[in-house]
């Protein structure tokens, strides 16, 4: 046995706990949830796409695909280009950089409770903002009842995740030498030339990540909305995760089943075409 086989042999031995971790508890149930997408939720028998033909005609389900896609469309670039825009600040910031990078990282390790504490505490009837308002004689709104609500979930996830994107672009920024920035300076490269020509260029790969992970983030934010509003919040913050949250409630596996498949396939759709048009760039800025 050669010492390359042992090699071999051994970095599957680290990995064959991950790979059967995910086998267990991704795939296989992945699998089985695709297979109940197309049975009857009583008896078991077989319902071709009816299923999915209901979830799709379900008013409450496109009520809720419609909010969740209005919500990434809104705080994807918002959190996009206001934590790049801090991380360009920071980026000089030998003195405080590292202060400022654990302050904004302060919001992932508060717990979802807590956080839904504050929130109530400043948006509640007889909360902080409304007290602010009756101060200055202004009429109080209810903020999680009304068109608003769709405004207050939008800062919680820029809030939440704003942080923790300036760190990953932080750490894409810090990678670039200086030497190139010095050499374009000397060139006479005003501060526009060089974010377009310099610094975008060489944190495309960081760019990725980080699109990937804030479109992902953005479905994490149900705890939030559910702890506030409960299972039935006002119609604007309505979003895919509270659907299933009530079909479950009710037992409706057949749904559930057929529409984490569809949602599955959306995401996936997305990350895919993402990558294809991310390397077509690639291709295109190395020639």
């Amino acid at each position: 046995m050669t010492g390359r086989t042992k090699r071999n042999r051994a970095g599957w031995l680290f990995v064959l706990p991950s790979l059967t971790g995910v086998m267990v508890f991704y795939l296989i149930p992945f699998v089985d949830v695709c297979r109940r997408s197309f049975l009857q939720a009583v008896g078991g028998g077989f319902a071709g796409f009816g299923n999915y033909y209901q979830v799709l005609t379900n008013k409450a389900f496109r009520l809720a695909a419609g909010n969740t896609l209005r919500f990434v469309l809104i705080c994807l670039p918002l959190l996009l280009g206001m934590s790049l825009g801090i991380a360009l600040l920071l980026q000089g910031q030998k003195k405080y950089r590292e202060i400022f990078k654990s302050a904004y990282l302060a919001p992932l390790a508060i717990p979802a409770a807590s956080v839904v504490l504050l929130w109530q505490v400043l948006f509640d009837n007889q909360g902080l903002l409304n007290g602010l308002m009756h101060f200055f004689h202004k009429t109080g709104r209810d903020w999680m009842n009304e068109g608003t609500a769709f405004g207050v979930l939008v800062f919680s996830y820029i809030w939440k995740n704003l942080g923790y994107d300036v760190v990953l672009w932080l750490s894409g920024l810090l990678g670039i030498q200086e030497s190139i920035y010095e050499a374009a300076k000397v060139d006479g490269a005003g501060a526009v030339k060089t974010f377009f020509y310099i610094t975008l260029p060489n944190i495309r790969p960081v760019a990725f990540t980080i699109v990937i992970l804030s479109f992902l983030n953005s479905f994490k934010v149900f705890r939030e909305a559910y702890l506030v509003a409960g299972n039935y919040p006002q119609e604007s913050i309505y979003l895919l995760q509270h659907v299933f949250n009530n079909w479950f409630s009710e037992l409706s596996m057949d749904k559930m089943a057929a529409g984490s498949v569809l949602l599955c396939s959306v995401v996936a759709a997305f990350v895919l075409l993402l990558q294809r048009s991310w390397d077509r760039g690639d291709e295109d800025c190395n020639d």
